[in-house]
């Protein structure tokens, strides 16, 4: 059964439908980033996609990565975050909260382990809630965050040296 998200995008309902079967997009790594040359494009895939309900968090989150010269992408809930990496824009970091309406970030997770496009993508879970550990996330960072610590996250995602200081 399918819905139609925009007028170019057509989802699957099915959980076991990947991307790559949605968007005919052949499963690949994003690459990443090379040392920092200015303001990235979004429609490369080095960019940062967050993926938060709350206007306030996506604005101050979107305004501190940028202030790094990294771009960013921002969807309200898992849906939104589908139907960009669906068009073929995917990212080298994905900042998830976990609470949305639509689809929420546990629900998000659930997709992106059974799609070849979305399973090599780094997910780092921003959340108010009491989860030391989210299957399916890289990391998992309280809210309120520390900043600092979450550019940190950031660039050693986004610059591809995903092992320094974990």
């Amino acid at each position: 059964m399918t819905r139609s998200i925009s007028s170019e995008i057509h989802m699957f309902s099915s959980p076991n439908a990947s991307l790559a079967d949605r968007n005919d997009l052949a499963p690949s790594l994003p690459p990443r980033c090379a040392a920092d040359d200015g303001p990235k494009d979004v429609r490369a895939s080095c960019f940062v996609l967050i993926v938060n309900d709350d206007p306030d968090l996506l604005d101050v989150t979107s305004f501190v990565i940028e202030g790094e010269g990294i771009a960013v992408a921002t969807a309200r809930n898992g849906e939104e975050a589908l139907a960009l990496i669906g068009t073929g824009r995917v990212p080298a970091l994905i900042l998830l909260d976990l609470v949305m309406p639509v689809m929420n970030g546990w629900e998000f997770l659930a997709v992106a382990a059974v799609d070849p496009v979305l399973r090599p993508i780094p997910v780092v879970v921003l959340t108010a809630g009491e989860h030391a550990e989210v299957p399916g996330a890289r990391e998992v960072v309280r809210e309120p965050m520390d900043l600092k610590e979450l550019l940190r996250i950031v660039e050693r995602y986004v610059r591809g040296d995903h092992g320094a200081g974990a």
